[in-house]
């Protein structure tokens, strides 16, 4: 059973050894917007939705807790929450991952010349996405919590992490090398939590949790939450675990997830890069020992830019109409939108962007505002993947593609035009959740090595190029023109 505790809802998710769903349970959870740019949940509602979808997918397997081999864990990475180490209740909500608040701490530590230390360490850039300046604008709403922290009372974990302390009873205070590596604290070079980072963000030591392989038994869950014991037995960050679903076990190797936001992994092996393109180095997975790294691109609005358009704007009812919406249009009519809600990640990087659409004129329609919105994922996974491929040297010849928004016709064969590839989807197309249970299934024999995980990969549909090359440099030269409008709006 993978657990996906995810953005905007948590999932249980229930798999054979074909790899193929049993059963599943998923329930949506508030998002809290207290200010523009800044985005929370509540950790108790974390816990009670992936509690219950875990239970319900149990139910709807028809099979007792005892039948479950084991537990994985994959989550919304970054996401920074701070509980009480007595009694396991959280300090206040947690700072989601998409929360542009920490800007200023990240700007402080830029102007005192820190950047290029965080850069070399961790393979990260210095911004207000990752959880290291989250705990700190944490720690600093209260003057009693350093002193708390410091003393081992308060803990700080990423979703992941929270989950295990929950499930276990308190017992494990752990997380994966590939959530750690997210954090601004985590040495990639020693694969470990580095001192000298945890000073400069004055983030206590004594709050960090264990570091584990990504694969391989951490403990068993209480048997209060499903009347039995269950081994858990693997974790990974969503983006990880994805990528380990996809079997992209080779380096060149190259998946990206439609989701919330969009993001793109390609395996490096054994061995960091560090990129000159302002990519993210990231610990991929870690089993017995060894470690795969990834160069990672994260567009921090993919699929959120359609549930926009049915909650911003009101111009569809239901996500999944967006598709024959866009369709009812011949083209994008000159609309290009840049969906800079929260800043731009990769390659971009520019917590200041704002969300720009330009091109209109009175014949554009809701279908070319609905069609720009899709073109506009297709276009900021183009833009990683041509960083991608300067960092590496390696050309990308396919794309695994997963996450919601891969089952849209209209925007994966746009992708795979932009691209010049074949887009290649998976039959099953839950790759995160599949990740995680593949993690925690190699950990306990359930699959025998990574051969029978790339032995289930199946195809669903490919895309093949089809948009002559000349249509193509005017779309990414009108992208990019608009990309330039939107930089450094809110300064």
């Amino acid at each position: 059973m993978a657990l996906d505790q995810g953005t905007t809802s948590s999932r249980a998710i229930i798999f054979d050894r074909a790899g193929c769903v049993i059963a599943s349970d998923q329930r949506e959870f508030e998002q809290i917007l207290p200010a523009p740019g800044h985005v929370e949940h509540d950790p108790e509602e974390i816990w009670r939705t992936q509690l219950a979808v875990a239970r319900g997918a149990i139910a709807a397997a028809g099979i007792s807790a005892s039948e479950i081999a084991a537990i994985g864990i994959t989550n919304q990475r970054e996401t920074t929450i701070l509980w009480d180490a007595a009694t396991g209740d959280p300090i206040g909500n947690a700072i989601v991952w998409q929360s542009r608040i920490t800007a200023p701490i990240c700007e402080e530590l830029k102007q005192a010349g820190h950047e290029s230390q965080f850069r070399k360490t961790t393979g990260l850039v210095l911004d207000p996405y990752f959880s290291g300046t989250k705990i700190r604008y944490m720690l600093d709403q209260d003057s009693e919590l350093i002193g708390r922290a410091q003393r081992g009372e308060i803990l700080f974990g990423t979703v992941d992490s929270f989950l295990v302390w929950r499930l276990t009873g308190g017992k494990c205070h752990v997380t994966d090398a590939s959530n750690a590596s997210r954090t601004l604290l985590f040495n990639l070079h020693e694969m470990a939590w580095d001192e000298s980072l945890a000073r400069l963000l004055d983030v206590p030591m004594n709050m960090l949790p264990t570091v584990v392989d990504s694969s391989g038994v951490i403990g068993t869950t209480d048997p209060e939450w499903f009347g039995e014991v269950i081994p858990i037995a693997g974790i990974a960050g969503d983006q990880q675990a994805a990528t380990f679903g996809q079997a992209c076990f080779e380096p060149g190797n190259v998946k990206s997830t439609y989701g919330t936001g969009c993001f793109l992994l390609m395996n490096t092996g054994s061995e960091p890069v560090e990129s000159q393109n302002q990519l993210l180095t990231t610990v991929g997975w870690s089993i017995g020992g060894e470690t795969v790294y990834c160069l990672e691109g994260s567009v921090f609005i993919g699929g959120a830019v359609v549930q926009w358009l049915r909650d911003g704007l009101g111009i569809i009812s239901d996500s999944s109409e967006v598709e024959a919406l866009a369709a009812s249009v011949d083209d994008h009519g000159g609309v290009y939108l840049v969906p800079a809600f929260v800043g731009l990640g990769a390659p971009h990087w520019d917590p200041t962007a704002s969300g720009t659409m330009i091109g209109l004129s009175r014949g554009s329609t809701a279908g070319h505002v609905a069609r720009a919105a899709l073109e506009s994922m297709a276009f900021q996974t183009a833009d990683v993947v041509d960083a991608m491929q300067r960092d590496s040297g390696l050309d990308i010849n396919s794309l695994k593609v997963d996450g919601g928004a891969s089952v849209n016709n209209v925007l994966m064969q746009f992708q795979s035009d932009l691209l010049q590839v074949c887009v290649e989807r998976p039959r099953v197309a839950e790759t995160t959740a599949l990740g995680a249970a593949y993690l925690a299934g190699l950990a306990v024999d359930y699959w025998g090595d990574q051969s029978d995980v790339l032995a289930n990969w199946q195809l669903d549909q490919s895309y093949q190029p089809s948009m002559g090359e000349s249509e193509i440099k005017e779309r990414v030269g009108q992208w990019r023109r608009a990309v330039q409008r939107s930089l450094q709006w809110n300064v």
